[in-house]
Formats: C-alpha cells, sequence, structure tokens
C-alpha cells in the first residue's frame, strides 16, 4: 500500500521526515508503506543509527497506532533510545508499550527493558539509589509475571547486584559509625542490612561488626546471642576464630557481672 499524504498527518511527522532525508544522501522516499518503512528503520537500529531509527519509528508510531505494526514500533523506539543511552526517555517508551499494548509479543521483552533503563541509570552507591529502586522494582515485576521466560537468569543477576549494591550503602553507613565509635547507630545499620539484604555478601561482616558494637557497649549478653548465631549460620567463615575468642571472653564477663 503506498501512504500518500493526509491533512491529518501531524508536523511532527514532517520535522522527522526532514530530519532523516538531512542525514543521508540516500534519500527515502516519502510516500513509504508501514511495513517497508518498518523494514528500513530496524535495519538502521541493528547497524546502530539510532537517530535515523529514532526518526523512522516515530513516524511510524504516531501515524499509525493500533495497527498490526504499532507495537514493534513502538518497542524498537525504546531500542533506539536505549541504544543512544537516553535510558529515560526509553524508559518511558517501553512503559508506553506496556501500557497501550498489554497483549503485545514484546511486552516481556519490555518490561525487562524497562527493568534495564533504571538499571544503567544506578549511580555509584555512595550517591542516591532512588534509580536503583526502580530498576530492583522492575525485575521483580518481571520475575513475577514472567517466571518461565529465557531471560529470568539475566534478571536475576541484574537484581542481585542491585540489591549487593544497596546492601553495601547501608553497611556503609555501619562502618562509618562503628570507626567513628557510634557503635549504637553502627548497630541499626548493620540490622538494616540484615533484615533486607540477608542474602548478599555484606551480612555476614555485618553480623559480626555487630556483635562487636555490642561488645564495646557492653551488652554482653546481647552480643553472645549475636556470635553464637554467627557461628551457626557461618561455621565454615574467617571470622570463626575471632568469634570463638570473643565468646569466650563474654561468658567470663557476664558470669563476673552475675557474681557482682
Amino acid at each position: 500500500m503506498i501512504l500518500k499524504f493526509r491533512p491529518f498527518l501531524t508536523a511532527g511527522f514532517f520535522v522527522a521526515l526532514l530530519i532523516i532525508t538531512g542525514c543521508s544522501s540516500n534519500k527515502l522516499n516519502p510516500n513509504l508503506g508501514p511495513d517497508e518503512r518498518l523494514k528500513i528503520a530496524k535495519a538502521l537500529l541493528d547497524k546502530g543509527d539510532y537517530l535515523r531509527a529514532k526518526s523512522q519509528f516515530t513516524i511510524l508510531t504516531m501515524n499509525y497506532p493500533g495497527t498490526k505494526i504499532a507495537d514493534k514500533a513502538q518497542y524498537y523506539l525504546g531500542e533506539s533510545h536505549f541504544g543512544s543511552k537516553e535510558y529515560i526517555l526509553a524508559a518511558s517508551e517501553f512503559e508506553k508499550l506496556i501500557r497501550s499494548y498489554s497483549n503485545s509479543d514484546f511486552v516481556d521483552d519490555a518490561q525487562f527493558k524497562l527493568g534495564m533503563c533504571y538499571y544503567e541509570l544506578s549511580p555509584n552507591y555512595q550517591l542516591d539509589q532512588k534509580y536503583t529502586l526502580k530498576a530492583i522494582a522492575e525485575f521483580q515485576k518481571f520475575l513475577e509475571e514472567y517466571s518461565t521466560s529465557d531471560l529470568r537468569d539475566e534478571v536475576e543477576k541484574k537484581l542481585s547486584e542491585c540489591r549487593d549494591k544497596l546492601a553495601r550503602k547501608e553497611f556503609g553507613n555501619a562502618e562509618i559509625y562503628r570507626k567513628m565509635g557510634y557503635y549504637n547507630a553502627a548497630v541499626i545499620y548493620y540490622d538494616l542490612v540484615l533484615a533486607n539484604y540477608y542474602d548478599t555478601p555484606y551480612a555476614e561482616k555485618a553480623l559480626y561488626n555487630k556483635g562487636v558494637c555490642l561488645e564495646k557497649v557492653e551488652k554482653w549478653e546481647e552480643a553472645e546471642k549475636v556470635f553464637e548465631v554467627f557461628m551457626a549460620k557461618y561455621p565454615k567463615s574467617h571470622y570463626v576464630g575471632s568469634v570463638k575468642s570473643e565468646l569466650r571472653s563474654l561468658q567470663n564477663k557476664i558470669t563476673q557481672e552475675k557474681k557482682n
């Protein structure tokens, strides 16, 4: 089918068309049909020409909503922004697909890439982690809705990385307070690690340092219980020797305290 210009076509169509034709000496035919335009746009995307691909997919999403190619164009528009590292724009396009084309075959991929947008925006663990939290939420939603997907392993890996980053942030806060001698404050942050990120690499040291901090503030019995839990949970830890020594010391202190 040859697409002819019609009055309802928006100004954005013509702007996008000018961008496309200006980017190459091989000008595209303005009368391309949607299927042919989609094929060309996908080829541009595949070769990394994201600017021209975005222009073509924008034309398709603007002028052919509700057609058989609409969801594809919408998904690949998001992919074009993602390839350009425009992650906020990409997230918006993937969300639009999920919202507007809920029966599309691309929905699970869009959900995955939505999580990846926020994953890519996630900063160093010392900074604000709002995008890390968004990534976790989107990855968890993916696992809930597409548990049998081939992407499951990749999503679980990215989710684990995000949780490790949050655990590192809380653990880092605890360490700052511990080194400053604010042991009760440190315990609060160690508890956050243990409660929310018990399955991360930071849980083991958080539990050990919690016991150390409790001993520092002379909460002997609480410290003893923490170290006993540590021995049961991490019997092969390299902290085991230190924990055994701490337990002997604590038991002596508790016995002496009771005598007094």
